[in-house]
């Protein structure tokens, strides 16, 4: 069936003249996604099988791992066989619909690797780009938005539609969404676990509670994807909870009635489970006296992103409180919609036991980063999620200590420093000779050093910030230059896992002690390199361990 599917979307694409796209996520659905992802390239490479079927199994090519590792296996044939096989890919591109491509200038396409063209980022991206994505040749078109998984395709069709009928998204205007996801203890964990079946002869799967009663019950054949996951009652009652919480708090920040939508989806049997507990500690809250004021939805998807698109294109606030694929979906979809990348967003994840992570996504964009590091020795990742992350701990350590009246002074400059740091655009850019990582974390330390000499709350740290301030100001030109000296040549690294492992660290330095001789030389040599290029500032490293040191 999934591979009818595929073949009926090409024939679309190719009748219409569009663009094939498929957006999948094998990095996270690790099980699953690369199953789809290679079923996928049969049935556009079909004439492959049809013509190298025994050269194909002669290599040991799989489709699940992309054209990289046909590209790679090859060598293993005669320069005769190769070529045939080329000439093969030839006719199948002449054929086929053209194909939205990851990087045209080098021919990468969205075939290429299956962890090159990631859902959460990758139709966010087409979304903000008109519905448009670039084919073969460089050219910008019309794309066929490929999404074989009925839960959540049905959202991202809403949003689509609703471009073609009232145009793209104004920044300036629309709202904001924040999400609530479902996530404790291991909530919905999805396919990188161990309950993503390939049912081995046609059949029936039942899910079972510990009295034996049939909790879900589904008819599958031989070869079927079948994909399931695991959720602690105690996780679902957090989820809600928070959720109502914030719905609070929302609306009181924004002088609104901010309602909270439950994205669940009765028609599926997980999400059945899920709705009848939702429902059950509502109607307790509410006779508890805690519902008060707060507006609540369960909504299937489709109609959760129609209902929550309305409120954005009028300027609302809306909370979704959705299960964890939804929640790392729209985590990306509306802060790219927003201001360009999930990676300036801010994520707080409230823990079981008291307490908070605090953390920003990559949004996709990592690989990049490190790469252009690594060449140029010139970084362009923006910390203000980071920046944002710290402040809200900071805020966390007061409301829980409101005694703690220097934490509050600090996160209030911390605040003052990140707003100037947006409005003097003091975030990295892309190229090198143009301020980068390294360069922005010296305007944000100065902007709050600047803050709290500035501020009168707190004399002691007016006047241990004062000269800081000062000092920072005055020698900018200098900071400025001793890091730009760094750029433009390689970073001289070869490695990346053991870059974190810091030897001055009692915890870090006993995970490095028991790795080999050999490796610990090279993850103290890696570690002292890696702070030399983040650290490339004789100037800025005296003022601030000064700091640290007084």
């Amino acid at each position: 069936v999934l591979r009818e599917f595929f073949e009926e979307v090409l024939q679309d694409a190719k009748e219409n003249d569009m663009l094939f796209s498929l957006h999948v996520k094998a990095t996270m659905m690790r099980v699953s996604d690369p199953v789809i992802f290679g079923d996928a390239i049969r049935v556009y490479y079909r004439k492959l099988w049809e013509k190298h079927g025994d050269l194909l199994e002669k290599i040991g090519f799989k489709p699940e791992r992309g054209l990289v590792d046909l590209e790679e296996k090859m060598q293993k044939l005669s320069p005769e066989e190769q070529e045939a096989i080329r000439k093969t890919i030839e006719e199948i591109y002449k054929e086929r619909p053209r194909m939205y491509m990851v990087d045209s200038d080098r021919g990468i396409t969205n075939l290429h690797r299956p962890n090159d063209v990631i859902i959460d980022a990758s139709i966010p991206a087409v979304i903000k780009n008109g519905l448009k994505g670039w084919g073969p040749q460089g050219e910008e078109d019309d794309v066929v938005i490929t999404v074989p998984d009925r839960s959540y395709a049905t959202m991202y069709d809403e949003i689509v539609e609703d471009i073609k009928v009232r145009g793209q998204f104004d920044p300036a205007c629309v709202g904001s969404v924040e999400n609530i996801g479902l996530m404790a203890i291991k909530a919905e964990e999805y396919g990188s676990h161990d309950k993503t079946f390939f049912p081995p002869e046609d059949g029936i799967i039942e899910i079972r509670d510990e009295d034996g009663n049939v909790l879900m019950r589904h008819r599958v054949n031989k070869g079927d994807i079948y994909r399931s996951c695991q959720t602690k009652e105690v996780a679902i009652k957090n989820w809600i909870e928070i959720a109502v919480k914030r719905a609070k708090e929302a609306s009181e920040e924004y002088n609104d009635n901010v309602p909270i939508v439950f994205w669940l989806d009765r028609r599926r049997a997980h999400d059945r489970e899920l709705i009848r507990i939702v429902k059950r500690e509502l109607q307790r809250l509410e006779k508890e006296g805690k519902l008060e004021g707060v507006d609540w939805y369960i909504m299937p998807p489709k109609d959760a992103m129609k209902f929550t698109l309305k409120r954005f294109r009028e300027g609302k606030y809306t909370i979704a409180v959705t299960g964890n694929v939804l929640r790392d979906y729209l985590t990306d979809l509306f802060p790219i919609i927003e201001v360009g990348t999930s990676a300036r967003a801010q994520s707080i994840v409230p823990l079981l036991n008291g307490g908070l992570l605090l953390e920003t996504g990559a949004g996709g964009s990592a690989p990049r980063h490190v790469s252009q590091f690594l060449k140029e020795t010139h970084l362009r990742w923006d910390s203000l999620g980071e920046f944002l992350a710290v402040y809200e701990a900071l805020m966390h350590v007061y409301r829980n200590n409101p005694e703690n009246k220097k934490a509050k002074v600090i996160a209030d400059a911390l605040y003052k420093a990140i707003y100037k740091y947006l409005m003097e655009d003091k975030t990295p850019k892309r190229k090198v000779g143009q301020l980068d990582t390294r360069g922005s974390h010296y305007y944000l330390a100065r902007f709050w050093a600047e803050a709290l000499a500035e501020q009168d709350e707190d004399k002691e740290l007016k006047e241990k910030f004062a000269p800081v301030a000062k000092e920072l100001a005055e020698k900018e030109e200098q900071i400025l230059e001793e890091i730009k000296a760094t750029e433009g040549q390689p970073a001289g690294i070869d490695a990346w896992y053991f870059f974190g492992l810091n030897p001055n660290d009692p915890v870090e330095k006993q995970i490095i002690e028991k790795l080999p001789p050999k490796k610990q030389k090279e993850v103290v040599e890696l570690y002292e390199k890696v702070v030399s290029l983040m650290r490339p500032s004789k100037t800025f490293n005296e003022i601030i361990d000064r700091l640290l040191n007084n």
